[in-house]
């Protein structure tokens, strides 16, 4: 049994494992319908349990997916239904409830605390389907999608961030470290990458830099990335963010000084931080990226109960 939390705490073989098994389930369902299972059902009879304290959309989706069609289950609940959240129920009690009806257990939480809880008194695994801090089943997905378009090692190519610093940006960083590519990091001054994260960047060997231009960043990039400059429950002036990040959007302009076969990325939804001209261009591949989340969330929960092969 193992944990999917944060991709800094993964070892990076087992990281590398995931996408390799993604890539081969993926090539094997070319012929197969959206809900036939995999050859040997290698999930028959497990429940995934999955519990959203944000709203999700392609998360839910694909981890629905993943496990049927791996030949499992799942069950989805909602925190204002349960005593956890208005009856006063500990995390400890509800986690041993949890560990007794199902197999796994996927979390989209408001609090990272929450993750580490469950994981304390859980004894199936548990998977971060997003937290403040990080969203590591996104990031591992995104990876297997550049390398499937750029049919080369995301360590030989030149990657670009141009957006808020987030907990998406935050396990693209770790991603960097872990996989060992060239990271652009273009934010406005006083949204760049907390000090925590900063630390974590410099005592590890890495390939990132930071520039409060966003132009400087995607030069000779390969792959530009986005997110939403307004996150979800994001408590700010929306009226002053927005502003700041008027010259981090991503314009046709901005695209050219990127590499001609640059692809742009964005984990969805969008807000104002990409012109409508690049997000439907031949350059975006969000559809790709989003569908793909499937094939890679399939691995990961055959890596949390230890049968990727």
């Amino acid at each position: 049994m193992k944990h999917f939390i944060n991709l800094k705490d993964i070892p990076a073989k087992d990281l590398r494992k995931i996408i390799t098994d993604a890539k081969k389930r993926k090539n094997l369902r070319k012929r197969l319908s959206t809900l036939e299972v995999d050859k040997g059902v290698p999930l028959k009879g497990k429940l995934l349990i999955q519990m959203f304290e944000k709203s999700s959309l392609r998360t839910r989706l694909s981890f629905y997916l993943a496990i049927k069609q791996l030949g499992g289950s799942t069950l989805t609940l909602r925190p204002d239904e349960l005593h956890f959240s208005k009856g006063g129920e500990s995390i400890g009690d509800t986690a041993k409830i949890l560990s007794n009806f199902g197999n796994a257990f996927m979390l989209r939480t408001d609090n990272d605390k929450k993750l580490q809880e469950f994981k304390k008194f859980l004894s199936i695994p548990i998977i971060n389907g997003l937290s403040p801090s990080s969203h590591p089943t996104q990031i591992l997905s995104d990876i297997f999608t550049v390398e499937e378009i750029k049919k080369k090692l995301i360590s030989k190519l030149n990657i670009a961030w141009i957006g808020d610093s987030n907990n998406v940006l935050n396990s693209l960083i770790a991603a960097s470290i872990k996989f060992s590519f060239k990271l652009n990091i273009g934010s406005p001054k006083n949204y760049t990458p907390k000090k925590e994260i900063l630390s974590y960047i410099k005592n590890n060997k890495n390939k990132i830099s930071i520039h409060n231009d966003a132009k400087r960043a995607v030069r000779g990039a390969d792959v530009i990335f986005s997110d939403k400059v307004i996150s979800m429950n994001d408590k700010v002036n929306k009226i002053e963010k927005l502003t700041k990040f008027k010259k981090f959007k991503i314009n046709k302009k901005l695209m050219s000084l990127a590499n001609k076969d640059c692809i742009f990325l964005h984990c969805l939804p969008r807000g104002t931080e990409v012109d409508e001209e690049v997000f439907l261009s031949k350059q975006s591949k969000v559809w790709q990226q989003a569908l793909n989340r499937v094939h890679v969330q399939k691995s990961i929960l055959l890596y949390c109960f230890g049968k990727l092969r």
